[in-house]
């Protein structure tokens, strides 16, 4: 995949995460691609990751927009920065306007992702949020038990010598 044309998919994702259309979203994706979200977990497929985006992140976020900054790509290996802004629907958090920035890699297959995983400062997203700091606590707890299970973290954290 050239720089343009992976420029030109990222400009597609989020303007179909923008609009909240799950299935021009998921068409950016191979049909048995998974989403790795930070909040909703990994979503594979589709109409999974259609479901995410419309069910979850519209349910919870109004006046959403997504955007991609300095993509970067390398055969079928891709980065690049985000910016997301929405205002909470959430019932207790509703009206709080939210501001995340991450770093997104994608794995490319035929011109589309494969896989997607995010680096996000949730701690950042929570604050803004204004969730108190001893359900932070166990929201990030959940986060870093999760990184840790994953098979590569595992492996990994092997090389520890003390």
């Amino acid at each position: 995949m050239t720089q343009d044309d992976f420029a030109k998919l990222l400009e597609r994702l989020g303007a179909a995460a923008t609009k909240g259309d799950g299935e021009a979203f998921a068409g950016c994706f191979t049909p048995d691609a998974t989403y790795h979200d930070y909040i909703y977990g990994p979503h594979k497929g589709r109409d999974s990751i259609a479901e995410m985006l419309e069910n979850l992140f519209h349910r919870d976020a109004d006046d959403y927009h997504w955007q991609f900054l300095d993509p970067v790509v390398n055969g079928d290996l891709g980065y690049a920065r985000s910016l997301s802004r929405f205002v909470s629907k959430v019932p207790e958090f509703k009206g709080n306007k939210i501001v995340i920035d991450g770093i997104s890699r994608f794995v490319l297959k035929d011109g589309l992702i494969g896989e997607y995983c995010e680096s996000v400062n949730g701690g950042v997203a929570m604050s803004q949020l204004g969730v108190q700091p001893d359900r932070m606590a166990k929201v990030m707890k959940r986060w870093a038990d999760r990184l840790l299970s994953t098979e590569e973290v595992v492996a990994y954290r092997k090389g520890f010598r003390a």
